[in-house]
């Protein structure tokens, strides 16, 4: 309660700047910025024109953030499209947005990632059996977000034996 006391209360315009400094800083989607201007204590109808207006100035645009987040979530978290689509749409992104995005990840890299992820792993990965080393990795390309046929098209390659899997594993 103290420290409600000393807040600062702070109006529209300087939190329409604070805001737009925070966008400029990096990709944001609507979701962040209404969440950021209610922890500032902006009342709900002033935290819609705020973000009608940054919009409306391109400092927030859904789409550049959903490509944004693609290629950073792909290529610096390692995760897969699942992950990705999942963690978007947490997000509140449209799935129209969503799909156009993870439509232009490069599907020779999306594949070269999963497999150079696969060849480390396997490296440290042990089993009583061959076929628990493939349940084992195959489980954890799946919980990258990597689809279950990719993963085990991926796997093959890597195995003498060709397992296959079950959509329940």
């Amino acid at each position: 309660m103290a420290l409600l006391k000393f807040m600062k209360q702070r109006d529209e315009s300087e939190l329409l700047r604070l805001a737009a400094a925070w966008c400029s800083s990096g990709e944001r989607c609507i979701a962040e910025v209404r969440k950021k201007l209610a922890a500032a204590g902006a009342s709900p109808e002033v935290a819609e024109r705020i973000t009608a207006r940054l919009l409306e100035e391109k400092f927030v645009d859904e789409a550049r953030f959903c490509r944004s987040f693609v290629k950073d979530k792909f290529r610096f978290n390692g995760w897969g499209r699942i992950r990705i689509r999942h963690e978007l749409q947490q997000k509140g992104i449209a799935a129209c947005v969503i799909a156009e995005a993870l439509d232009e990840l490069d599907e020779e890299a999306y594949r070269s990632a999963l497999s150079g992820m696969l060849i480390a792993k396997k490296r440290t990965t042990k089993g009583h059996s061959e076929y628990d080393v493939f349940l084992k990795l195959y489980r954890f390309a799946r919980g990258r977000g990597f689809e279950g046929a990719f993963v085990s098209s991926c796997l093959k390659p890597l195995f003498d034996e060709h397992y296959d899997v079950d959509e329940e594993v």
